[in-house]
């Protein structure tokens, strides 16, 4: 089992491939970032950050071999391939202010890879992460069930861990889920949230949650402020989270960034459902009923990803 992380000289690049590693189920772990420069020296963050991750794997005790590389020959034959390539947000923008210039990187890395890797499947982290997935599917040509965007697993951890905070419990007991695009609008479901099978409206009052739900919509932009720049444990072991499920064949179900065709109403465009994930990547898009405020608001954030797709045809066109 081989695993290509593309990006991986960078934050989340590299967490996503330690976590990989720690999982121990892959026997390699391809480590791909290009060649920089610093006070006129080179430098390859790839290769540093994969010899020392490596050489943890004493204490750590994996197995998994983590290779660092500039050199796309190296991904040949990869099962699946992360991309977290692109520029970080930084204070003050949205993740939509990256599209143009990530769109370029996105578009490039994958036709890299889908040349020595035509069978892999690709979990997209860059942002802004709805349209990337797209680019990566018509850049890819693959089948949508082989492309997919890492957001729900992330934004639902961050809902989780906010209200196991505030409730004093277990983030393991803690089950939720999220739709819609992965920014501003997506859509937290507190009817679909629970703590140990009960209704988590059974121990918090409704403007704390609101006010939760709130955090959470804007839970990436908090950490650009506090670190001034953007997060990478969370994403990288969600994207783990994802690689392990897809490898494993585990059938885990999941909110994902999947490619719509018709389910809850939208069509050609990535949002953020429910999936199944196993062999083959997506096995399953699960559509749950949804009153018509959730509909609502889902059909809003909807709209915003298809202003920023929009928005990007407009400027590859230019």
């Amino acid at each position: 089992m081989k695993v290509t992380v593309v990006g991986a000289g960078g934050n989340v690049g590299s967490t996503v491939s330690m976590a990989v590693a720690q999982r121990d189920f892959a026997k390699e772990v391809v480590m791909v970032d290009i060649v920089q420069e610093r006070n006129g020296e080179k430098i390859y963050p790839s290769k540093g950050r994969a010899l020392d991750q490596w050489e943890s794997s004493p204490i750590h005790q994996f197995d998994t071999k983590l290779t660092g590389t500039v050199d796309y020959e190296d991904t040949a034959n990869s099962d699946v391939c992360v991309i977290t390539a692109g520029v970080p947000r930084r204070p003050g923008m949205s993740r939509d202010d990256l599209l143009e210039t990530n769109a370029n990187i996105v578009q490039g890395v994958v036709e890299k890879l889908v040349e020595k890797s035509p069978n892999t499947i690709l979990i997209i982290v860059s942002n802004p992460l709805d349209v990337m997935a797209q680019v990566a599917l018509e850049t890819s040509g693959f089948d949508s069930k082989r492309v997919m965007g890492m957001a729900g697993i992330l934004d639902t951890a961050r809902y989780r861990s906010f209200l196991a905070e505030e409730l004093n419990v277990s983030p393991k007991d803690i089950q939720a889920l999220l739709l819609g695009g992965h920014g501003d609008t997506m859509v937290p479901l507190p009817r679909f949230t629970t703590i140990a099978g009960m209704p988590v409206t059974q121990f918090i009052d409704e403007d704390k949650l609101e006010s939760i739900v709130e955090r959470t919509k804007k839970g990436g932009g908090e950490l650009v402020n506090l670190m001034g720049t953007s997060a990478w444990y969370a994403p990288g072991a969600a994207a783990a989270q994802m690689v392990e499920a897809i490898m494993l064949d585990q059938n885990r179900t999941f909110p994902c960034a999947a490619h719509l065709n018709g389910e809850y109403g939208q069509k050609d465009l990535f949002l953020g459902v429910p999936v199944k994930l196993g062999h083959g990547g997506i096995k399953e898009i699960i559509e749950v009923d949804l009153n018509d405020e959730e509909q609502q608001l889902l059909d809003t954030s909807a709209e915003h990803v298809h202003s920023v797709l929009k928005e990007f045809r407009k400027l590859m066109n230019k």
